[in-house]
């Protein structure tokens, strides 16, 4: 009878692969699955994306 919005919300999944810390964060324009995208905050190595999923509310 009513019907409700749908919100869908992208997420980026990055991995460091020296200390295998994991963190979601949202989706960015130019992200590319398996690219390096950062500093790891608790170790400073490399981080890459390794999921890309979207979520529905």
């Amino acid at each position: 009878m009513f019907s409700k919005k749908k919100i869908t919300t992208a997420y980026s999944v990055e991995k460091c692969q020296k200390c295998e810390t994991i963190r979601k964060r949202r989706f960015q324009d130019g992200d590319i699955l398996f690219g390096k995208t950062s500093k790891c905050n608790s170790c400073d190595g490399l981080t890459r994306i390794e999921k890309i999923f979207a979520e529905t509310e």
